[in-house]
């Protein structure tokens, strides 16, 4: 199995860092050729306009588009989410539209009001899952074909997936708990069916 992480911008090592102890093998990714052979891809957190731009200057965002569509894995984190989505609310670069959710970014504030919270995410198991939320989006609408993993405790969506596509509004790649990327993996390999979680 090769995972591809998009290394345009942002949290991509940390990542790669986190697929190598789940001994995956994990590629950065920043041209289209590297694209090939993959078995799925990571959208990291970063700052949501840039890679978008160097997604679009590197001729990445049309390759990614199509690659969603012909149902490759996809996991997006914090910006990653705001990338994969149908519709962003305060964006004025066209997101990938892959995944049918409306995303708000910097939904909680600047970097200063950045924050932590547990998170019961019953896709993962009984223990809470550590959520790192920097400048995080939101979901603000979801397609019903979207199944929402994760709220805060207010209600707000913070995780969420459809088919074969994963999004955070968090930083799973920022804790020592392993078990978000394993989601994604058992997604990668098919062990993850929707609604037999």
């Amino acid at each position: 199995m090769k995972i591809g992480v998009l290394a345009s911008q942002g949290a991509f090592a940390e990542h790669i860092a986190i697929l190598h102890q789940l001994k995956v093998e994990a590629l950065p990714i920043r041209l289209p050729r590297e694209l090939n052979g993959l078995d799925g891809i990571i959208i990291p957190g970063g700052e949501s306009s840039s890679i978008s731009k160097l997604m679009l200057d590197y001729h990445l965002m049309n390759e990614v588009r199509n690659l969603a569509e012909d149902g490759l894995p996809i996991l997006g984190t914090c910006a990653g989410m705001v990338l994969l989505a149908s519709k962003v609310s305060d964006l004025d670069i066209e997101p990938l539209g892959a995944m049918d959710i409306t995303v708000r970014r910097n939904a909680f504030g600047r970097q200063i009001d950045s924050f932590e919270a547990e998170l019961s995410m019953p896709v993962l198991g009984e223990k809470p899952f550590p959520g790192i939320f920097i400048r995080a989006p939101l979901i603000e609408q979801a397609n019903s074909e979207v199944e929402i993993l994760a709220r805060l405790n207010g209600g707000t969506a913070v995780a969420a997936r459809q088919g074969k596509l994963l999004a955070s509004a968090f930083h799973p790649e920022l804790t020592d708990d392993l078990r978000f990327h394993q989601y994604f993996i058992d997604i990668v390999t098919g062990n993850r069916k929707v609604g037999l979680e």
